[in-house]
């Protein structure tokens, strides 16, 4: 018998925080920084995004994600045997958000606390995580080495950001996104697709770290626009095409493209390549932003939770990021 991972549930999380663009014209105004709600649109398509507050770290996006996603799935913290949370923005330099999870998540109530001994670990390919998060849990399940797995994209990214920079502290924002995953001899994943390509390290990156109690090097963000949005249209059309063929599949057949809502010039760029009309690609991007690891589940919860995605849908997840890392998942939802 064939074995599928297939998604049983999604939840997303936000924290209250909403900034609109004129929130945010203003606070950048007030550090001597000009930009304003037209030239944001225009450009990225975004209209606010959420950030956390202090004392609020990845764990508690997650957390609190994945307790929706549990219940759309009707299950509990104790039917989970594999967690896989992507991030960039880990609540510490280890351990691992995953496991920091798994402790909250084994706190929910007696029974609960089941969950202590599955595996849990952090994949980390920056705004592609969510895909490399699956692609590897898919994996897990195919080979038997796990049966239900909550996999989550978590970011906390309004801590990374030069707000002294507008062309990159108006493209991010926080939240957390999370799916439950179980083995299945119904098709859910047909197939994964992913890459990455390190001489790009420079487009994209926060160039920081700790040594000896120091922060050493730049530890905001960087990045080449147009250097990312070249490279970003390109490795997403291939990785499309590469994990449709994989499946035996066309673009013509797709229901729902779930993008990492980085752009939408990106976006959009991506869709009509693929021939795709907007109408069948899932945007959040106006009202979340980027959110790194945390966008393609915070989209396809919305989507659930609209009534877009039905049953038996054909849905394609894609993402790029810094490393430069890529790739795609294509499933029946």
């Amino acid at each position: 018998m064939t074995v599928y991972a297939r998604i049983i549930g999604t939840g997303s999380f936000l924290p209250p925080h909403r900034l609109s663009n004129a929130d945010l014209v203003a606070r950048l105004a007030a550090d001597g920084v000009e930009s304003s709600d037209e030239w944001i649109v225009e450009r990225t398509g975004i209209g606010a995004r959420h950030f956390v507050a202090d004392g609020v770290y990845s764990s508690d996006l997650a957390f609190e994600a994945c307790k929706n996603a549990l219940q759309a799935a009707g299950k509990r913290p104790q039917d989970i045997d594999l967690i896989i949370v992507a991030t960039s923005t880990p609540d510490m330099v280890f351990p691992s958000t995953a496991c920091i999870l798994q402790h909250k998540l084994a706190q929910l109530d007696a029974d609960a606390a089941g969950i202590a001994g599955a595996p849990a670990f952090d994949v980390q390919a920056v705004c592609a995580g969510f895909i490399y998060a699956m692609s590897v849990a898919d994996a897990m399940i195919r080979a038997g080495n796990a049966h239900r797995a909550l996999v989550v994209g978590a970011e906390v990214f309004s801590r990374l950001l030069d707000f002294k920079d507008r062309t990159t502290c108006v493209l991010f924002g926080d939240g957390a996104g999370a799916v439950v995953l179980e083995a299945s001899d119904t098709p859910g994943i047909l197939a994964t697709d992913i890459h990455a390509d390190g001489k790009h390290v420079g487009l994209l990156c926060v160039p920081g770290h700790v040594q000896n109690g120091q922060i050493l090097g730049d530890p905001v963000l960087k990045m080449d626009g147009q250097g990312v949005f070249k490279l970003a249209v390109g490795v997403l059309e291939g990785t499309a095409r590469a994990v449709l063929d994989k499946a035996g599949l066309s673009e013509a057949e797709l229901d729902w493209l779930v993008p990492h809502q980085a752009n939408i010039r990106i976006i959009q760029s991506t869709a009509k390549k693929l021939k795709l009309p907007m109408e069948k690609v899932m945007l959040t991007v106006a009202e979340h932003g980027n959110t790194s690891a945390a966008s393609i589940p915070l989209a396809l919860d919305a989507g659930v939770r609209a009534g877009k995605l039905q049953p038996g849908q054909l849905v394609m997840l894609e993402g790029v990021g810094g490393g430069f890392a890529w790739g795609s998942v294509l499933f029946r939802y």
